[in-house]
């Protein structure tokens, strides 16, 4: 039972979307044949998908019992070669033939949004935080590191770091808080470790699951090394980690007076599982029910990924962890499976060592049939964006990373992933209406997490990152309707947020609002005035329908109301019940975003 009710709740997310329209009441027909109708009730605005379950118990030895009971879900290994093999080739080959239409995601409410999850939590879509909050992102207050104040020894290095282009180990404060500390790479000094702090504090605004990263400068005297220290990369050769290879890696570090500049992430709570899939479901997860490409979060990550050119947004950086109930055996069951977004050093213009692959990331896949095809049909002539890019004088350490010539619609990661292709247009609106809360204020907050050592580059981040913001607000804001925060206040008022008016898309004049509302057994819209407020707010006042006296208890009248902002191709389409000013007035139960015209 603990299983079915997770699907159970699934089926209502679908049903909102789809019911049927024989559940409507007489006078269907005067809001249109067909028309989708809701049911009067509150949207789902939390998945039971962090309820706790039971998962089968086997044996795992580990280093301390080799007899250990784990009651946790089986840990995931993902190979990077496999991976990269198998979105690059097999997949794609596997799909020729397959009947498999991407359709709309699966995870969303009657409000046309994500509910919270164990995957993602509304955060700056729904309530605007503090900067001070916005700017500490997944850090709670005691993980917050300070190396001038910390004392000689007290950070225990007690492991190597066993893989990843850049050199570092993991550090244990205070006898229990853990951090792996990572050092930049001397060709882009500073870049990967402020690309780690700014982009996990943004990725968690969104509200995506993310470590705690920081960055960090410190005395080596504030570290211990653990005597007999040895770390195995991937190739499976153990080394000594002792004193000679601390100092290596100390040397390629950055440095400033005197003091080392490193990357902090604070270890994650839970049984780590491994990495999460981008497509199906853990088999052995009862919470797990929708297939992850099928997920609006993780499909509208794409455009989170195009904004911070993450193109390394692959399964290799993520993460599951088992939550048990049970904080003294991380791997026990009853417990419940949280997803992690992790790394993303490799942004804001991280390259490779081959220039002709540094230039293509973010504007083609590392393997592309189709730019291949292209090319080839053309015999080269056409012009490619990459071929345009160029290294901006002074900033080089960023790399290709600009916002000329970027388009959010043809950015492309390292190699596909499975949930970014089939991402729609109604999961990319969803993002974007979700990034078009971050102001240029929040922006330059965030970009200050990287501590650059330079001013100019604090700024030249800053104006990157909003060009291209203004860019992807610019393509995904102007088609499906940008209406948000559609709210029923005072029991005859509809109010909704236009984001793109508020985040200045377009200029305030092109802005011209119209309305109608549709109501159950009148056979015709009535116009409705619209109340332009600041901060891309509107209002408009709904009329009630009169009941006929002496009818009994009867079903509440139904009504669609469509707003057209002037700008957007498509409008809105919000569906409310009448309740009547003595039982709340209207209460507003759907919200549909078509890509069709109404008349």
């Amino acid at each position: 039972m603990a299983s079915d009710q997770p699907r159970k709740l699934r089926s209502r997310l679908r049903l909102r979307r789809v019911l049927p329209a024989f559940v409507a009441a007489a006078g269907l027909c005067a809001l249109g044949c067909g028309a989708q109708r809701f049911p009067l009730r509150d949207p789902l605005w939390h998945d039971t998908d962090k309820r706790p379950v039971h998962v089968n118990c086997k044996i795992a030895p580990d280093d301390d019992d080799p007899k250990h009971v784990s009651c946790a879900p089986e840990p995931y290994v993902s190979p990077l070669a496999w991976d990269a093999a198998d979105n690059s080739i097999f997949r794609p080959l596997s799909k020729v033939f397959a009947v498999d239409p991407p359709g709309e995601a699966k995870n969303v409410n009657a409000f046309d949004e994500v509910p919270d999850s164990a995957w993602f939590q509304n955060r700056i879509g729904r309530v605007h935080p503090p900067i001070e909050d916005l700017s500490r992102g997944a850090c709670s207050e005691h993980e917050m590191l300070d190396g001038a104040t910390a004392t000689p020894g007290s950070w225990f290095i007690d492991q190597g770091k066993t893989n990843g282009a850049s050199k570092g180990f993991r550090i244990k404060v205070g006898g229990k808080q853990k951090y792996m500390l990572k050092a930049d790479l001397k060709e882009q000094p500073e870049r990967p470790s402020a690309a780690s702090a700014i982009g996990a504090a943004i990725y968690h605004a969104v509200g995506f699951n993310t470590s705690c990263e920081q960055i960090v400068y410190f005395d080596p005297k504030v570290l211990k090394l653990k005597p007999g220290l040895t770390v195995t990369d991937n190739s499976g050769v153990t080394r000594k980690f002792d004193d000679k290879a601390l100092e290596g890696v100390l040397a390629g570090a950055t440095h400033k007076d005197g003091l080392i500049r490193m990357q902090a992430s604070a270890w994650l709570p839970g049984y780590l599982l491994g990495p999460f899939r981008y497509e199906g479901t853990r088999w052995d997860d009862p919470n797990d029910v929708i297939p992850h490409e099928e997920r609006r979060d993780l499909r509208g990550a794409r455009l989170v990924a195009a904004w911070l050119n993450h193109f390394d947004a692959r399964e290799q950086n993520t993460m599951d962890s088992w939550i048990s109930l049970d904080p003294k055996k991380n791997d026990s069951s009853p417990g419940y499976v949280r997803h992690y977004y992790l790394d993303t050093s490799d942004s804001f213009g991280s390259e490779w060592a081959d220039d002709g692959i540094s230039r293509r990331l973010g504007r083609s896949y590392l393997l592309d049939f189709g730019d291949i095809g292209t090319d080839f049909i053309t015999f080269g002539a056409l012009e490619r964006p990459w071929e345009r890019a160029r290294r901006e004088p002074g900033y080089e350490s960023f790399g290709y990373y600009h916002y000329r010539d970027f388009d959010p619609e043809a950015w492309k990661n390292e190699y596909p992933n499975p949930a970014f292709s089939r991402a729609s247009e109604r999961d990319n609106a969803w993002m974007a209406r979700i990034l078009s809360r971050f102001t240029r204020e929040d922006i330059e907050a965030l970009v200050k997490l990287g501590k650059f050592s330079q001013p100019k580059d604090t700024e030249f981040l800053t104006e990157v990152l909003e060009q291209r913001l203004w860019r992807i607000l610019d393509r995904y804001l102007t088609q499906l309707s940008p209406l948000a925060d559609l709210r029923a206040p005072g029991g005859d008022m509809l109010c909704a947020t236009d984001v793109a008016r508020a985040r200045t898309v377009r200029a305030s004049t092109a802005f011209r609002y119209s309305a109608k509302i549709e109501t159950d057994g009148s056979p015709t819209a009535t116009p409705l005035t619209v109340t332009v407020k600041p901060q891309g707010e509107i209002c408009m006042t709904l009329p009630h329908k009169v009941l006929p006296s002496g009818i009994g208890d009867v079903s509440p009248p139904y009504s669609v109301v469509t707003i057209d902002n002037g700008v957007s191709r498509y409008v809105l389409r919000a569906h409310l019940y009448d309740l009547g000013m003595a039982r709340g007035g209207f209460r507003l139960v759907g919200i549909e975003r078509p890509e069709e015209t109404f008349e």
